[in-house]
């Protein structure tokens, strides 16, 4: 198993503090201080963020409870987020 932290309440996405593999159990704490068990959908390196639901393309994906970056496709519960399926809001605006 390996851990996961969720920074705000209002985030989609956790940081996890361990390298995670497919398939392996991730927990965290919700807003509301309860523990949640998710499955990883692929590899997320150790740092990095992980989707806490399903995140459609446009839609912002929020960290520290602010928007960190825009889908640029379908991001599903589990699916490492980086620059492979995010881009900034400020770069979004210079395209």
């Amino acid at each position: 198993m390996a851990y996961a932290l969720m920074i705000h309440p209002t985030d989609n996405v956790a940081v996890v503090t361990e390298a995670v593999r497919p398939g392996e159990d991730v927990l965290y704490e919700d807003a509301n201080g309860g523990q949640v068990c998710l499955k990883a959908a692929g590899d997320v390196p150790v740092y990095h963020k992980i989707a806490l639901r399903d995140i459609a393309p446009g839609e912002q994906v929020l960290k520290y409870g602010k928007t960190i970056g825009v889908a640029t496709a379908p991001i599903a519960k589990g699916e490492h987020v980086h620059c492979h399926n995010i881009e900034s809001p400020e770069r979004k605006e210079l395209i």
